[in-house]
Order: C-alpha cells, then sequence, then structure tokens
C-alpha cells in the first residue's frame, strides 16, 4: 500500500475541508483506480488538519499525483483553503 500524508493550517472550519473531500470522493475518487481511502485528522489546535490518502501501488499514486485535472482541482479547490502552503510526505504504508 502506497500514499502520502497531507499537513497543514485551516483557515476555514474542518467541516467545509470534508465537504470539498466528499464531494471529491463520489465523483474522481470513485474514477480513480488505485485508490484506497483517506483519513482527515483535525489537530485539538482548531486550525491543524492531517490527511491521509491511501493507495493500492506507488503506480496508482503517479497517476494521480501527474494528472493535470487533479492539479487543478487542488489548486482551485483545496489550497485555498489553507493558510499557505501544505506540507506533503510520500512513501509505503508498513502495516
Amino acid at each position: 500500500m502506497y500514499g502520502t500524508v497531507m499537513v497543514g493550517r485551516l483557515k476555514v472550519p474542518v467541516e467545509q475541508v470534508e465537504a470539498v473531500v466528499a464531494a471529491w470522493e463520489a465523483d474522481k475518487g470513485a474514477r480513480t483506480e488505485g485508490y484506497v481511502d483517506q483519513s482527515v485528522l483535525a489537530g485539538d489546535d482548531g486550525t491543524t488538519v492531517v490527511a491521509c490518502i491511501r493507495f493500492r501501488d506507488h503506480d496508482s499514486y503517479a497517476r494521480l499525483a501527474d494528472d493535470e485535472e487533479q492539479d487543478a482541482w487542488w489548486t482551485t479547490s483545496m489550497a485555498p483553503l489553507f493558510e499557505g502552503d501544505v506540507s506533503w510526505v510520500d512513501g509505503t504504508w508498513r502495516s
């Protein structure tokens, strides 16, 4: 299993992020070969969010990461919900 972890600071309520993610899962996620699932941790501080996104394998992740439509979605739908840039860690889930 391969995936990525995103850490960012919200400038909107976490429920707004969850709504955007749910819409993505219903549309793009359902059509993305190899996409498994994602989970969101809302920090106790009320602004930090950690998202864990899992894929069947590295190639599935790479196809989505290299998709221009996905990049446009991130730029217009998700990035504006965060303060500044988010950080990403890609890798293999060990368990």
